[in-house]
């Protein structure tokens, strides 16, 4: 290999496919979080479809306009390439800060259609132009095509993690800006190399984007959009809002400044102004006197929330909170010690202390939280001042999966968010609090008489969270080795609420002779208790079930999903059923309830995998038949079935991996960027390693197949012990063991393109931009179809059904390679059929 020397411009020529590609990774995940506060949380496959679409769309441009794109002219067009490429993320993140986009329930379903094709419009043209610039740095190269390979596996690997950091300190649409400027500084790098190699200018009348000055203007430029974007936000409390603001959440223009907001990996907290009204209760009594208090409203994402009321210290300024049904608990355990799961305004931690508890420990997500109760509105909230409060920045269930402390009451109201129910909780809300696994560590942590509490919305018309929240409680218990659950349950609720009891021990008479009457005095209603006599309805018929055929058959009497929710299908806020017909007309009718939710996201998926449908037709597929059109019709078959199959498989097995990874580590996003990062790494690693251990027969074809295949179908079986193992780990140490998951299968996978490649060019190269299209348009489309699989049977389901891809592989690649070599013999393959 000839020495490369930076006088020849190959160091600031790699340093600007880092660049790129960087960009590329970063723009998807910075992306899916605007996503999940101007429209849901189940839009991440979507960031990625869109990513797949545009950059195969690119690589087919270059690949079909030669004449635009010479060898001698790269320098130069990859400096107007990367410039155009940060303008347009510019460009889009604006349209997408001024779209509106409808939750369903004010749109015609024209009206939706037509705003997701424009935010097609407004996604799409980024990634396009950074498929171009990938795909010009590995074709037209004379840089050894693995160590420019190595730099883009580099570079997008630490995209996935810088996002994360950068979110930290940014808002997501100043974050964009940024991104913009690290394209414009990769243009730079472009033409600094073009400069150092004395290479030519490109004759496209777009390139002057990438001369000159030009590039070195537009990275200062938007660094400094960025900057001072970001410095505009309102971060601090009553700082004026300037900026560049996003006009809306959830179909919901936001037109007032608020009093702060901040961004980070996790959300969007936006504080109102304080207001003096009625208190804010999740289910207030009807017998609760009048009464005003001074409280600021915490808006997560646009669609969600909790309240910070004014609190100086003494309980007599929350004595309102006695009326709220999410605290009946408190009602039969208040002394020893509690602990509360989702701290946010510290109402929670509020109640317990005022109910007379002094030891409380608070564990939130959420490091915004803690940091306006600790110090931007300690003046106004003095919770963190009372002795004995104690807070945990940290994710519960592994906190509460590696403590040894041990809790009276554990209570839990309403973590999550209206935004993941009402969106059918896709990609972006696995959620491990709401699993039988996480509940085996809260209910591990309680003393022996101690209690867990849960709420979640409940009206007698709709009892989908309420019912889930019966039976994943029930499954809880009997892991615990208790065979009557029903003994330890007692539930309350409201028209809109429900609040379930679960004791570790069974409640005494005089415990619930004490429940019953809280219950009565605040007008409250008895949804479930062990004394409750004759006990009938749905509820009570799912303390009851002890096995899952049980529970299906009351879910299909009732058209809704109530099984219990587990890590492998952790999905506790969708209970449509999509293959019930009346399921779907229940949901239909039931507006505003959890299944109508559920059925919009649906519709929306469904909508999306359409438009997807008809993009990759008109973007890859019928641009490239005529590649494959003159080809012989065995290789074309041939190679369509395997490149067909190597896109679906991989799409499973990412999407699988990256909702699997979201109840490990904590929190969706990191599933998201950990995942990519370890499959963009992994995949590199094996597509690098597949020059060195060629799968050039066929006994090495069927044993790379069979050992990816038996690896994903193992996967699941012994993936559940390294999450009991090390959930109660740090965040790094979790991270570590998945990736330690990933690489084995994300190395063989990286296989699977490289050598189908060698396999179809050593027969016939005309056809490489066909089977290039197939490969990408079976990814972009199996993306949200994996997302449907998951939902409808589980996340196993779509590990198996990867693993099955490669093994299905194995005899068409067998076949490609039978191909080759007679091919080799003499005659091409398409005479010698014509022979025959």
């Amino acid at each position: 290999m000839p020495r490369i020397r930076l006088s020849d411009g190959a160091f600031p020529f790699l340093f600007g496919v880092f660049l790129i590609c960087m960009c590329g990774l970063m723009l998807q995940i910075a992306e899916t979080r605007v996503m999940s506060v101007i429209a849901f949380y189940h839009m991440a496959f979507f960031a990625i479809s869109m990513a797949m679409l545009g950059m195969t769309a690119g690589s087919l441009l270059v690949y079909f306009k030669p004449h635009l794109f010479p060898r001698e002219c790269l320098f130069d067009n990859l400096a107007w390439v990367s410039s155009a490429f940060a303008v347009a993320v510019v460009l889009s993140t604006l349209g997408l800060a001024t779209t509106v986009i409808g939750t369903g329930k004010m749109n015609t379903l024209a009206m939706t259609a037509l705003v997701w094709l424009k935010l097609i419009g407004i996604l799409l043209p980024p990634y396009v132009l950074a498929g171009m610039a990938i795909s010009l740095a590995l074709t037209r190269s004379v840089v050894p095509v693995g160590i420019v390979y190595g730099t883009d596996l580099l570079g997008a690997a630490s995209g996935c993690l810088v996002v994360l950091l950068l979110l930290s300190f940014a808002d997501a649409i100043s974050l964009l800006f940024g991104i913009a400027a690290f394209g414009a500084l990769a243009a730079f790098c472009f033409q600094w190399a073009r400069r150092a190699s004395g290479g030519a200018e490109s004759t496209v009348p777009v390139s002057n984007l990438g001369h000159g000055k030009w590039p070195a203007i537009l990275s200062i430029g938007f660094a400094l959009l960025a900057l001072n974007n970001a410095n505009a936000q309102p971060t601090r409390p009553d700082k004026a809002r300037d900026g560049i603001v996003l006009l809306s959440s959830k179909g919901r223009l936001e037109l007032q400044s608020p009093a702060l907001v901040r961004w980070n990996t996790y959300s969007r907290i936006m504080v109102d102004y304080p207001v003096t009204m009625k208190p804010f209760l999740w289910s207030a009594s009807p017998v609760m006197p009048p009464s005003e208090i001074s409280q600021r409203w915490l808006d997560i994402d646009g669609d969600a929330g909790t309240s910070m009321a004014k609190f100086g210290g003494d309980p007599k300024e929350i004595g309102f909170l006695q009326y709220d049904l999410t605290n009946i608990a408190y009602t039969v355990r208040h002394q020893g010690r509690s602990a509360v799961i989702g701290v946010g305004g510290g109402r929670d931690m509020m109640s317990a202390y005022y109910f007379g508890f002094r030891d409380i420990t608070g564990v939130e997500l959420n490091p915004i939280f803690v940091d306006l109760l600790k110090r931007d509105y300690r003046d106004y909230n003095r919770l963190l001042d009372l002795p004995g409060v104690t807070l945990h920045v940290d994710e519960a269930r592994s906190w509460f999966a590696r403590t040894k402390e041990h809790f009276d009451l554990i209570e839990m109201s309403l973590v999550d968010t209206w935004a993941s129910t009402g969106a059918g909780a896709y990609s972006l809300s696995e959620n491990g609090l709401y699993t039988e696994q996480g509940w085996r560590h809260f209910l591990g942590a309680l003393t022996p008489t101690g209690m867990f509490t849960v709420s979640r919305w409940y009206h007698p018309n709709d009892v989908a969270e309420a019912g889930r929240l019966i039976t994943l409680a029930a499954a809880a218990l009997r892991d615990q080795g208790i065979g009557n659950p029903a003994d330890h349950i007692f539930m309350a609720g409201s028209n809109r609420l429900a609040t379930i009891i679960v004791a570790k021990s069974a409640f005494t008479p005089d415990e619930l002779a004490q429940l019953r009457a809280k219950v009565e005095k605040l007008q409250f209603k008895i949804l479930v208790s062990p004394d409750q006599p004759g006990r009938s309805g749905i509820l009570a018929q799912l303390v009851d079930a002890r096995t899952p055929q049980a529970l299906s058959a009351i879910s299909k009497e009732r058209h809704l999903d109530l099984s219990v929710t587990t890590d492998d299908r952790p999905f506790f806020f969708n209970q449509l059923n999509p293959f019930d017909p009346d399921s779907i007309r229940f949901a239909m009718g039931n507006r505003g309830g959890v299944a109508h939710g559920n059925l919009l996201a649906t519709g929306t998926l469904v909508m999306l995998m359409f438009f997807s449908l008809i993009l990759v037709l008109f973007i890859m597929i019928f641009p490239a038949l005529p590649s494959v059109r003159q080809t012989d019709k065995s290789l074309a078959l041939s190679g369509t079935l395997y490149f067909m199959l190597i896109g679906v498989g991989f799409m499973f097995v990412e999407i699988g991996l990256i909702q699997r990874l979201s109840t490990f580590l904590g929190h969706p996003v990191y599933g998201l960027a950990i995942g990519l990062f370890g499959i963009i790494l992994a995949t590199g690693i094996g597509s690098l390693l597949s020059e060195y251990v060629r799968l050039d027969s066929v006994p090495k074809i069927m044993l790379w197949a069979c050992l990816l295949a038996a690896y994903l179908i193992a996967l699941p079986l012994w993936f559940p012990s390294l999450v009991t193992e090390f959930e109660g780990q740090s965040l790094f140490i979790r991270a570590l063991m998945a990736l330690s998951a990933i690489l084995p299968s994300g190395i063989l996978m990286g296989f699977g393109f490289p050598a189908g490649m060698r396999l179809v060019n050593a027969i016939d190269r005309q056809p490489t931009p066909w089977f290039w299209a197939v490969n990408g348009a079976a990814g972009v489309l199996a993306a949200s179809a994996t997302v449907m699989i998951s939902m409808a049977f589980s996340i196993n389901t779509s590990l198996w059904l990867g693993g099955a891809c490669y093994l299905l592989i194995a005899p068409i690649a067998a076949q490609l390679l039978l191909m080759t070599r007679q091919s080799a013999g003499g005659l091409p393959v398409a005479a010698r059929a014509g022979a025959h």
